[in-house]
């Protein structure tokens, strides 16, 4: 039986006129090339080459067989471009987006998923509300996993399908070089410095209605809606803040993270869902994403 390979070398012999040029132009050593060679004369019974002390000459039966192997190796590439494709839609891929917090959580699931399958993932990163314009009609996404802090500052596509993640309470950070604040009741917050987030946003609108109700008038000292630079800032002592659970994990040890019952305020994580693009390899994805 012809082989491609064999097929080829002929083609790169023929055409450059040696079997040294042919062995550079494809990677092999002369002496390979004169073997494939060879095998490819046992196996069709016909001299495609006269071999002198230093050279090779093709006969016309190895340039009409050349000539040939061009329009076999063109239709083996395109029986394997067609196999490829083929293949690729039968593995659609699935565009996730997710604000930055949940990114850990995204990839311990990741890694426990099969190569082939995670190659299939495609990934956006960004805030709740730059990920919802993507998700409508025309967008690039299929689904985006987003998160809601109380009942107002985000609004989604009533086509849009929703489901519950987790809550994802929040929790008060202190610098562990800050005296020992036991039992954290809210007159003793009033005169800390605070780290909050910029004004305007979900959360800080949250929290300032949240000390409003207890009295309480924070000393700003920083805003950020980075979770990573708020725990680097209170790891060095600038001021507290409260921060949600995941963006606690494997948090600075040079911070004290404190449970208060009584704050009992949390944010809502779900997944939002483009109707048409629900496969069974996203909700097998979704599935693994709750928590």
């Amino acid at each position: 039986m012809l082989k491609p390979e064999h097929l080829r070398t002929l083609r790169e012999v023929v055409r450059l006129g040696s079997f040294a040029a042919a062995a550079n132009r494809l990677g092999y050593t002369s002496s390979a090339v004169s073997q494939q060679m060879a095998a490819l004369e046992r196996e069709t019974g016909v001299r495609l080459f006269e071999r002198f002390a230093h050279s090779v000459l093709p006969t016309s039966a190895a340039e009409v067989m050349a000539r040939q192997a061009e329009t076999v190796l063109a239709d083996i590439d395109r029986m394997v471009a067609t196999v490829q494709e083929v293949h690729r839609n039968s593995h659609p891929q699935v565009r996730l987006g997710l604000f930055p917090s949940f990114a850990d959580v995204l990839a311990g699931v990741l890694r426990d998923m099969e190569p082939e399958e995670r190659a299939g993932v495609r990934l956006s990163v960004a805030e709740p509300s730059q990920l919802i314009t993507r998700l409508g009609t025309g967008g690039e996404m299929d689904a985006a996993v987003v998160y809601q802090v109380g009942n107002s500052g985000l609004s989604w596509p009533s086509a849009l399908s929703r489901r519950w993640i987790a809550e994802d309470r929040y929790r008060l950070v202190l610098p562990r070089s800050w005296p020992d604040l036991s039992p954290h009741r809210a007159e003793q917050l009033v005169d800390l410095p605070w780290i909050m987030h910029h004004p305007a946003s979900s959360d800080a609108t949250l929290f300032e209605a949240l000390f409003a109700g207890w009295n309480l008038h924070p000393r700003v000292v920083g805003n950020s809606d980075d979770f990573k630079v708020t725990l680097s800032l209170i790891a060095a002592g600038l001021g507290a803040a409260l921060l949600p659970d995941l963006a606690l994990r494997h948090h600075n040890p040079e911070v004290v993270v404190v449970d208060l019952p009584w704050l009992n305020i949390s944010r809502s994580i779900f997944t939002l869902v483009h109707p048409d693009r629900e496969t069974a390899r996203l909700q097998t994805l979704l599935d693994a994403l709750t928590l």
